[in-house]
């Protein structure tokens, strides 16, 4: 019989935001793979994790999270995971690989599946839907992210503020993931496109250090790096004035 690798999108932090679906995929499976950066600290995704599983098993596999510039690096970290989740493949009928957020939206799983696909090319890959950060900081700001006929662009700042910009020139509301480095440039360019005031950023969403605020209160200082920004485009229509 094939192995199956799962990827399960665990949330933004909180621990009560995995699905019942996940947290029945994470104890169904024989194991279940955490990606940890190589100084070893515990992620958010490991943490969520064992509030529903026992610790012995749960898998630590080494990822290059935070690797920007090196590609070759990045490259030899993402094989040598892909390998050892291969050889947990090859010893157990299920492995579930948990990602913080969702598993189809900027996940190391995807480059995981890709791996593994090649790697054993017998293995059922499926994922099972989180959380977004987007969704739990529209909760708990109170921000709408889209109303009637508007779009919603989801942004990167690691790909570089010119592309935010842009995105900000445009219409509906603009989601920016991981611009904690950038907040200056980030900051300003809400400020050039009038969408400072209706903006909000949290950051650490549903843990102890959790932060939600203002965008306009963003003043170039280094925030975290998971940091998420919702940035809303005008509403003057009144009620329903967007359909």
């Amino acid at each position: 019989m094939s192995s199956k690798l799962i990827g399960v999108g665990v949330g933004p932090g909180d621990p009560e935001l995995v699905t019942v679906k996940g947290v029945n995929a994470l104890r169904a499976a024989e194991v279940v793979v955490v990606p940890v950066l190589d100084t070893g600290e515990r992620g958010r995704a490991e943490a969520t994790v064992l509030h529903y599983v026992p610790e012995e098993k749960v898998v630590r596999v080494v990822f290059a999270l935070n690797e920007r510039t090196d590609r070759g690096r990045r490259e030899a970290a993402w094989d040598a995971a892909g390998g050892r989740v291969a050889g947990l493949l090859e010893q157990h009928g299920t492995v579930a690989f948990a990602t913080i957020g969702d598993p189809n939206v900027y996940s190391t799983f995807t480059y995981l599946a890709e791996t593994i696909a090649e790697a054993l090319p017998g293995t059922v890959i499926e994922t099972v839907p989180g959380i977004t950060a987007m969704q739990d900081l529209a909760a708990r700001s109170g921000a709408v992210l889209t109303e009637g006929t508007e779009p919603l662009t989801l942004v990167p700042v690691t790909a570089g503020a010119a592309v935010l910009k842009d995105a900000l020139h445009g219409p509906g509301t603009v989601v920016a993931y991981k611009f904690g480095r950038q907040a200056q440039e980030v900051a300003a360019a809400l400020r050039e496109t009038g969408r400072l005031d209706d903006a909000v950023w949290g950051s650490a969403l549903g843990l102890p250090e959790e932060s939600v605020r203002p965008a306009a209160e963003l003043d170039g200082g280094a925030l975290p790096y998971l940091s998420t920004l919702i940035a809303p485009p005008r509403r003057d229509g009144g009620r329903g004035g967007k359909l």
